[in-house]
């Protein structure tokens, strides 16, 4: 019995297995209660509720969540109202199309609530158009639309109240496990044949892979912070809590970079030592990943026993570096420092699930903080729409571009009066994103996905005639569709079509749907890249010079922050997490950015070479910061803070006011390369604070003549667009 009970609790453990139950509740109940009714065509806006609720819906404390749904159905009510009543009034219905569009997206500024409630809106607005004809009251199908969303939110609130921290703890794992591919990619450092070319490539990997864990962190903290508002005394938050404090400080550590590691590669090419230090870190990554699983399965994680002896040898492979004096001192010492830092991530894994960490400790309140993005008034909402009204803006440009396309669709659909046309619009709505390559791929896979569900969508109509086998399918197609749509866009794109076909069979349209269906789409798909290409394009507004800007004065604040407690002491306080996160962001979004562009038509070969290359060098100075952060804490040696402070004027003037110092003038290097050479058990500290000075001003030159060549081309490239 005991095992049994194990079983079933494993089985409410699988996140995927409960969300797909809880859809297939959601459609079956849409599919099935209208046909034991006996008004099948009820089922099609009541779907439709369903799929536009099931987009919307949002995580959060069960306070919000049903503030979040009321808002949800208001919307839902009112846009599909304004549909039935304005149709019969085409120049009354484009002004409110294009009034009501950018409007609905703009209000995305305001915050992830209102980003989701909008965009179900503008769902909600197209599927009113495909069904504006089906019943003569005007006010039917908007009941019905809200009656499926609210079917789906009751099913919702539901799980939520039974599982009601499930939510965190998938984000939780999936903090770790991305962690964990952080930690892999950044074992790759330590390979000993590194060329210079592997090292880029692998910076560029490693850069990509911090983007990524940056928004799970993002993400993660959302998720908290609802909770931590609602219920600050529930003891699984704290935990919660902790743990992502935890994840945040591997992540400062595994980023840090002691050393240049093409030159290390190449000197230690012979010894064991870099076998060493990449095994540990592919062991701490596979930690990460057993401790996303136990999160996930609500086990005690187990601390690798081979870690202990993994660490000895590698100490006693650093100790025989050191006595045998072939290496420059300043080497073996960087790598010493590496494996302090590695065994403090190691501490950190190990004594994750003692007690001692996970209970709460009042004196350390400032330490779990975390900082607040939600609205904080009429004022906070004026500025953050201000903020946004600009081309500038990606989410202005996104607005415009879109409701012009679907103005440019309505109209074109008004004078062909093409069958079912208000696919199109569909099909814009969803392949249209706010940059040109996340929608030149949407569009091909819109398409490719289109057409695989019409084929089995028209061999299910076929071979399956029974209203109640079409049901099953449209359910499972429901179910596959929500379960694939952040994964596979192209299968989602099939089943939802699937469904979409069979609904349009309730009314005794599915064979004829079917092909108008496929040309609508790549009538819609077409109109989505003209808007894309030809409207407000992308690459007109991304500025790489003020990407990286941004990018270089947060890691200036961070660095600010890091020697400041070395004055005062080491506090892991709000405003130091929001300088480190700050710093990772505009990395991130260096990244992003220089990625996206490298596939975009007017990105020249060479300007994408230097590009890469400063994305190297900017991840790169963030990880020597965060080496230097990992090991923070209150010097006494009055020298040392000189030469910090000296750096800092240096490094900030040369990244953000390009005034390079010539350091080969200056005694503070000469003071750095005397005390490196020391090899004082006493002076560890200082040794590796200006072993960390030594290599960031020794990239000065490097990335502020890339910052400045970066900067030149895009002006130009600006000046020869604006003369077009």
């Amino acid at each position: 019995m005991k095992s049994w009970l194990k079983r079933l609790q494993q089985v409410t453990y699988n996140t995927t297995f409960m969300y797909n139950c809880r859809m297939i509740i959601a459609f079956a109940g849409t599919a099935f209660v209208p046909y034991f009714l006996g008004n099948q065509l009820a089922t099609i806006p009541l779907t439709l509720g369903v799929v536009a609720a099931g987009i919307s819906d949002i995580d959060d404390r069960f306070s919000v969540r049903i503030l979040n749904q009321l808002y949800t159905y208001i919307g839902f009510f009112i846009t599909a109202t304004s549909i039935q009543l304005l149709f019969p009034h085409p120049i009354l219905f484009a002004c409110g199309l294009i009034i009501s569009c950018i409007g609905l997206i703009l209000l995305g500024s305001l915050g992830r609530r209102y980003t989701t409630i909008s965009y179900g809106c503008l769902v909600v607005s197209v599927y009113s158009m495909l069904g504006v004809n089906l019943f003569e009251e005007w006010y039917i199908q908007p009941s019905l639309l809200v009656i499926g969303a609210a079917w789906y939110g009751l099913i919702s609130t539901i799980s939520f109240l039974l599982f009601p921290v499930r939510e965190v703890q998938d984000r939780l794992s999936l903090c770790y496990s991305s962690l964990g591919n952080f930690l892999f990619s950044k074992s790759n450092f330590f390979d000993v044949d590194m060329t210079q070319k592997s090292y880029q490539q692998s910076m560029i990997d490693l850069s990509l892979e911090n983007g990524k864990l940056i928004t799970i962190f993002n993400n993660m903290k959302t998720a908290l912070l609802t909770r931590l508002k609602g219920d600050r005394g529930q003891k699984d938050t704290r935990r919660s809590l902790q743990y992502y404090f935890v994840a945040q400080d591997i992540h400062e550590r595994a980023d840090s970079a002691h050393i240049d590691y093409p030159k290390l590669a190449k000197i230690f090419e012979h010894s064991d030592i870099l076998f060493r230090f990449q095994r540990i870190l592919s062991l701490q990554g596979k930690a990460c990943k057993d401790l996303a699983d136990s999160i996930l399965k609500r086990e005690t994680y187990k601390h690798n026993t081979r870690f202990k002896h993994a660490f000895q040898n590698l100490k006693t492979s650093i100790e025989k570096l050191r006595s045998e004096n072939k290496y420059d001192i300043v080497w073996v010492n960087a790598l010493a420092a590496l494996y302090q830092n590695l065994k403090s991530i190691d501490a950190q894994l190990r004594n994750l699930e003692t007690e001692r960490n996970i209970k709460f400790d009042k004196a350390k309140h400032m330490e779990n903080q975390l900082k607040d993005d939600d609205l904080k008034g009429w004022d906070d909402i004026v500025i953050r729409i201000k903020q946004n009204l600009t081309p500038e803006s990606v989410l202005f440009r996104h607005a415009i571009r879109l409701s012009l396309v679907l103005l440019v669709a309505y109209i074109f659909v008004q004078l062909t009066d093409i069958q079912y046309g208000y696919w199109i619009l569909l099909t814009a709505l969803f392949v249209i994103q706010p940059n040109f390559n996340a929608t030149k791929r949407r569009l091909r896979l819109r398409v490719v996905g289109t057409l695989i569900g019409i084929i089995i969508g028209y061999a299910i109509l076929f071979f399956i005639p029974s209203i109640e086998g079409q049901l099953l399918l449209l359910i499972i197609s429901g179910v596959l569709f929500f379960d694939l749509r952040s994964k596979q866009y192209a299968q989602a794109t099939a089943f939802i079509t699937i469904l979409a076909l069979i609904n349009f069979n309730l009314d005794g349209l599915g064979f004829e749907a079917a092909i108008p269906r496929m040309i609508d789409t790549l009538i819609g798909c077409g109109l989505a890249w003209l808007g894309v290409t030809y409207i407000f394009p992308d690459w007109k507004f991304r500025r790489l010079p003020r990407t990286i800007s941004r990018s270089l004065n947060a890691q200036c604040n961070y660095l600010a922050e890091v020697i400041q407690q070395y004055k005062t002491g080491r506090n892991n306080g709000l405003n130091y997490r929001i300088v480190r996160r700050a710093a990772h962001n505009t990395d991130a979004d260096v990244a992003s950015l220089i990625s996206t562009l490298a596939t975009e038509p007017d990105f020249e070969p060479s300007q994408k070479a230097q590009a890469f290359e400063f994305l190297c060098l900017n991840h790169t100075l963030l990880s020597y910061i965060a080496a230097l952060g990992a090991h923070r804490e209150k010097i006494e040696d009055a020298e040392i803070l000189i030469v910090l402070d000296k750096a800092f004027d240096d490094i900030q003037g040369a990244l953000l006011r390009d005034e390079v110092p010539d350091l080969s003038s200056q005694n503070m290097l000469h003071t750095i390369r005397q005390r490196l050479s020391l090899n004082s058990d006493d002076d560890q500290k200082s040794l590796i604070i200006l072993q960390q000075i030594s290599l960031m001003l020794s990239m000065l030159n490097q990335i502020s003549h890339l910052k400045q060549s970066l900067s030149h081309e895009q002006d130009r490239n600006s000046t020869e667009l604006a003369s077009l």
